[in-house]
């Protein structure tokens, strides 16, 4: 009998403290856990926004270094003002998108990195200042090679900065990832040396830790999906027009850029359709601005069928459009071009279904006959316009004067 209570006695104190470890082991297992998470959550969504403000920051920096190089080709003094305020806009958010990353926290080595990068912001800013002193002084060639020799240059090393502090974080989501993967593993092994006896209890709290380390691996995907989509439409944005989808004017003129040095190489030819609607304005004023942004959007949709898939079509602005097109041989096939596109605007359907007559004059410029760069291209087509928008009707571009 005493040796019954004995066993007893012993037997009970070891399940007690086999209960008292299983479930001192449970608590820390989900103590680690729960630590683990808010861990993976801190960290991981910390270095997301600090991504999604660099990537924000980066974007103003560009669009204030592509105003400032606009500036230094505006010829209107509204013009410039436009593209300055645009200048300073972008400087605000390059100014705000800093402060927000610093008010977050930064470690000891990510502040050495940021004070460098405010010693070359200061830079940047002097050397864009610079430039607008120059052009406030009507040098505006000299504050292009200003621009070109050291903003530009200056701007690109800030770019790659903002790149490596992205990967950085990125970095870091991963090895956080990485860390709760050798934790889970550890906690697991540990919970499965208690025995045969907490081998339920062991599964439940492995359960338990797959599902939450799927419910976060789950979390990460969707934000750096989320973080993708929104670059894409980031680039989108700065790229397109925003209502016809067709190229803006600084993707127009990347490609023109482009298809000139590969004609210049090739000796092969381009031509330049400078398209502007007639009497658009009275359309506005009659029929309201949802049905101009229509007409706007079925424009843009006619000039995209009449010409090829490997011509470029952008809106400039306002009612203007601008047609690149490549691999022609001479100025017959510019005006072929805009005679299609004179008739299909013409006989459109929708048009006349609205009561409208859309009509386009569309000037021609041909390379290198009318310029051999970018801008002496756009405006011999642009003053092609002019000459069309002032001719007769019959003659709108038989009598073309180039």
């Amino acid at each position: 009998m005493p040796k019954n209570r004995a066993f007893a006695l012993s037997t009970g104190t070891a399940f007690v403290a086999l209960i008292v470890l299983i479930f001192a082991q449970a608590l820390n297992s989900l103590w680690q856990l729960h630590t683990l998470g808010e861990q993976i959550r801190t960290v991981v969504e910390l270095h997301n926004r600090k991504i999604d403000i660099i990537t924000q920051t980066q974007v103003a920096a560009h669009i204030r270094t592509d105003s400032l190089f606009r500036m230094t080709l505006a010829d209107e003094p509204f013009e410039r003002d436009m593209h300055f305020m645009q200048f300073n806009r972008a400087g605000f958010l390059v100014g705000s998108g800093r402060k927000a990353l610093r008010d977050m926290g930064l470690t000891p080595a990510e502040q050495q990195a940021f004070d460098a990068q405010t010693r070359l912001v200061n830079t940047i800013q002097t050397t864009q200042e610079e430039v607008i002193d120059l052009l406030n002084a009507n040098r505006a060639s000299e504050a292009r090679q200003v621009l070109i020799d050291k903003a530009i240059p200056l701007q690109e090393t800030f770019n790659r900065q903002l790149a490596d502090m992205r990967a950085r974080y990125q970095t870091a989501n991963l090895e956080a990832q990485r860390q709760a993967k050798r934790t889970y593993r550890q906690t697991l092994l540990l919970t499965l040396g208690l025995g045969i006896g907490a081998l339920l209890l062991a599964l439940l709290i492995a359960w338990y830790t797959l599902r939450k380390a799927r419910l976060r691996s789950q979390l990460i995907r969707t934000q750096m999906i989320e973080l993708e989509q929104s670059r894409a439409a980031l680039h989108e944005e700065a790229t397109h027009d925003p209502l016809t989808g067709l190229a803006n004017r600084r993707l127009f003129y990347d490609r023109l850029q482009q298809a000139i040095r590969h004609a210049h190489r090739y000796g092969g030819r381009l031509g330049i359709l400078y398209v502007d609607l007639d009497r658009f304005k009275s359309i506005n004023d009659v029929h309201g601005h949802h049905v101009g942004d229509s007409v706007l959007v079925e424009v843009a949709c006619q000039l995209q069928v009449c010409v090829r898939e490997s011509d470029t079509v952008a809106r400039l602005g306002g009612d203007e459009f601008v047609v690149l097109l490549e691999g022609v041989q001479n100025r017959q096939d510019c005006i072929t071009a805009a005679f299609k596109i004179e008739q299909a605007l013409a006989c459109n359907s929708r048009f006349s279904t609205l009561g409208l007559d859309v009509e386009a004059s569309i000037g021609q410029s041909f390379y290198p006959d009318d310029g051999e760069d970018e801008d002496s291209l756009i405006r011999a087509a642009d003053a092609a316009m002019y000459r069309v928008k002032s001719g007769t009707a019959s003659q709108r571009q038989v009598a073309l004067p180039f």
